[in-house]
């Protein structure tokens, strides 16, 4: 297979300018409602995240670590359906995926910082509710304004280090003349099928990097749950454990919603499936809607800080 795709590549002598994204099979009677659909998901991610950013502003009894990390979670959420949703919406309208080299190169390197980004960043909301409900009398102390700030630019920059490594991987190897991309936007699976050298290796380092990175943050994230639980159930009043639950529930909902496709997707061997553009489709578009969804519906504090926004005189 590999010799195969070698041999495809070694009479092309063009430099590739574009890639034309092939998206995913739908009945043609849907287009309609796919385009009212994602344009749908996309704006209310847009409005609902803005809302959270407001919301947290404007209402001094918000300002707290905790809606401090979940202000950059929303902020990412945008950023995340921005990267994919615009292209696939265009593609639907027009029946035309063409995307430039340099764009398909910055595509790929967002979708994985961000992606990545938001995953140190589920892992440090969990610690934050830890300390919160673990370490209540040294919560104040540690969780101050400027280690908040230190852990926010910090899931940024390690997740600019992973979506820096993983574009340089996928596009030093040499492509040829196939620029079709089976797939709903640039990603490394789909990228690796179109090279023309072996990719073994590039293979291997994402399997290791991205499975390292989602396992680990996972299983801190198990690890401080075991904690909170624990540390709940010594809670003597059942009004003080169902308010310490109400403040976890929110984040353990989009921790789990977030993992199961990411996990799905890459730690496993790549397939030809168009499952995975579901997939991908439902943590770049679905999740960040559900975000402001979820936080405001299960979080007194948001509710209250939307309802006092509402009221709120000009």
């Amino acid at each position: 297979m590999i010799s195969a795709a070698i041999k495809e590549c070694e009479n092309a002598t063009t430099v590739l300018e574009n890639f034309e994204l092939l998206g995913f099979p739908y009945p043609k009677d849907l287009k309609f409602l796919l385009v009212f659909f994602f344009l749908l998901m996309y704006l209310l991610s847009l409005s609902g995240n803005g809302l959270i950013l407001l919301v947290v502003a404007l209402e001094p009894h918000l300002h707290k670590p905790m809606y401090w990390f979940l202000c950059h979670l929303s902020m990412m959420d945008m950023m995340v359906s921005s990267v994919m949703l615009p292209k696939l919406i265009t593609w639907l309208i027009l029946d035309n995926g063409v995307i430039s080299f340099a764009g398909c190169v910055t595509q790929l390197f967002f979708f994985h910082f961000l992606g990545c980004t938001e995953c140190f960043l589920y892992t440090v909301m969990a610690f934050d509710r830890f300390m919160a409900i673990c370490k209540p009398l040294h919560y104040g102390t540690i969780m101050n304004h400027r280690v908040c700030f230190c852990l926010a630019v910090g899931t940024c920059f390690a997740g600019s280090i992973h979506g820096v490594i993983h574009s340089s991987l996928t596009f030093h190897l040499p492509y040829g003349w196939r620029n079709q991309v089976n797939y709903v936007l640039c990603d490394i699976p789909a990228m690796l099928k179109l090279a023309c050298a072996d990719t073994s290796i590039n293979e291997m380092v994402t399997l290791i990097d991205i499975g390292f990175v989602a396992m680990t943050c996972f299983l801190l994230i198990l690890t401080s749950y075991v904690y909170i639980v624990s540390a709940i159930l010594k809670i003597p009043t059942s009004q003080g454990r169902r308010r310490a639950f109400s403040t976890c529930t929110a984040h353990i909902t989009l921790v789990v919603i977030y993992y199961i496709p990411a996990a799905y997707n890459y730690i496993r061997p790549p397939s030809q499936d168009s499952f995975d553009g579901v997939l991908v489709m439902c943590y770049s578009a679905v999740t960040p809607f559900l975000n402001p969804l979820i936080y405001t519906l299960r979080n007194k504090e948001m509710k209250d800080g939307v309802r006092k926004l509402c009221i709120r005189k000009p």
